[in-house]
C-alpha cells in the first residue's frame, strides 16, 4: 500500500510541475543583391548567404529566391509648400509605378497612400484598385510644414498588421520640420514593422547653400537601416527610373528566415543582424547587399 501511495503522490507531483514551452519567432530578412553595375542578381543559393544575430551565426531555415510573398506598399507623399511645383510630376510617376506593381507579381499586392505636411493624412487604405489611389493623389494641395517622421511612424504602425512584405516609399524634397515624433521613433517603428524604406529625394539642391544635408542624411540612414536605399532624381525620366528601380528590387528580393538560437542573455531590446555573402557559388567581390540591420524581439 505504501508503495502505491508513493507512486500516486509522485504522479501528482509530476502533474503539478508546469511545462515551460519556449516559442522562438521566425525572423525574416528581405535581401537585395546587386552587381558592380547596380543590376540585381537573382541566381544566388542558400549557401551564398550567412546570417549573424547579435554576433552569433544562425542557421537559415527559410530561403526563397525572387520571393513572391505579397507586397503591402505605403506611398508617403510630401505636400509641404516647397513641393508645389513637383506634385503633378510625382503623381504621374506614382501612377506608372502602381500600374506596373498591380500589373504583375502577386494578386494580393496592395498599396496605400498618405500625404504629409504639418499633419499626416491617410488618403486611402490598402487597395488594389488604381483609381482609389489616383483620385486623392490628383487632389493633393501644398500646405505648410513637413512632418516626415510622423508620417513614417503612422504608416509603419498600419503596416504591422499586414501579411507578407512591407514597404514604405517616401517621396519628399527635404528634411523634417514639424513632426512630434523624432528620427529614432520613425526608425524604430519601421524596424518593428519589418518594413523596407525607399527614400526618393526629389530635386536635391546641388549647391551646399540652402541644401538640407541633415535631412538627406536622415533619409539615407532610414533607407539603409531597413534594407532599402535612397534616390535623388530630378523630375521626369530620372524620377520614373527611381520608381522602376524600386520595383526591380521588389521583384528580385531574396527571403531569408531563421529561428534565433544561442543568443547572449542581455538587456538590449534591439537585435543587430548582419547578412553576409559567402561566395559559395558566386564570387562575392564587388557585390552590394541590402538588408535591414536588426529587429526588435517579441519580449522586448
Amino acid at each position: 500500500m505504501k508503495r502505491r501511495t508513493l507512486l500516486a503522490a509522485g504522479a501528482l507531483c509530476a502533474q503539478e510541475i508546469p511545462t515551460i514551452r519556449v516559442q522562438v519567432k521566425l525572423v525574416r530578412l528581405l535581401v537585395t543583391v546587386k552587381d558592380p553595375k547596380g543590376e540585381p542578381i537573382g541566381n544566388l543559393r542558400k549557401e551564398d548567404f550567412a546570417v549573424e544575430d547579435k554576433g552569433v551565426p544562425q542557421e537559415i531555415a527559410v530561403f526563397e529566391r525572387s520571393t513572391a510573398q505579397p507586397l503591402s506598399v505605403s506611398l508617403l507623399v510630401d505636400t509641404s509648400l516647397s513641393t508645389a511645383a513637383n506634385l503633378e510630376y510625382e503623381a504621374r510617376a506614382i501612377q506608372g509605378f502602381l500600374k506596373a506593381l498591380f500589373g504583375e507579381g502577386n494578386a494580393e499586392d496592395r498599396a496605400s497612400l498618405y500625404s504629409f505636411y504639418d499633419e499626416v493624412r491617410m488618403e486611402t487604405g490598402f487597395t488594389r484598385t488604381l483609381d482609389r489611389i489616383l483620385r486623392p493623389l490628383s487632389r493633393l494641395k501644398p500646405l505648410s510644414g513637413t512632418s516626415l517622421y510622423d508620417a513614417i511612424w503612422f504608416a509603419a504602425h498600419d503596416l504591422e498588421r499586414r501579411a507578407g512584405r512591407r514597404v514604405l516609399v517616401v517621396v519628399t524634397d527635404g528634411g523634417d520640420t514639424t513632426s512630434r515624433k523624432k528620427y529614432r521613433d520613425a526608425l524604430e517603428a519601421a524596424q518593428r514593422a519589418d518594413a523596407v524604406i525607399y527614400s526618393i529625394l526629389v530635386v536635391p539642391i546641388a549647391a551646399d547653400v540652402g541644401r538640407n544635408i541633415g535631412g538627406e542624411n536622415a533619409l539615407s540612414t532610414l533607407a539603409s537601416s531597413t534594407g532599402g536605399r535612397i534616390f535623388q532624381p530630378t523630375l521626369g525620366k530620372q524620377l520614373d527610373a527611381a520608381f522602376a528601380a524600386i520595383l526591380s528590387d521588389l521583384r528580385t528580393q531574396y527571403l531569408l528566415g531563421y529561428y534565433p538560437r544561442q543568443l547572449p542573455a542581455d538587456a538590449k531590446a534591439f537585435h543587430p543582424v548582419r547578412v553576409k555573402l559567402t561566395g559559395a557559388t558566386v564570387p562575392a567581390e564587388g557585390l552590394q547587399l541590402l538588408s535591414r540591420n536588426g529587429y526588435y524581439g517579441d519580449s522586448d
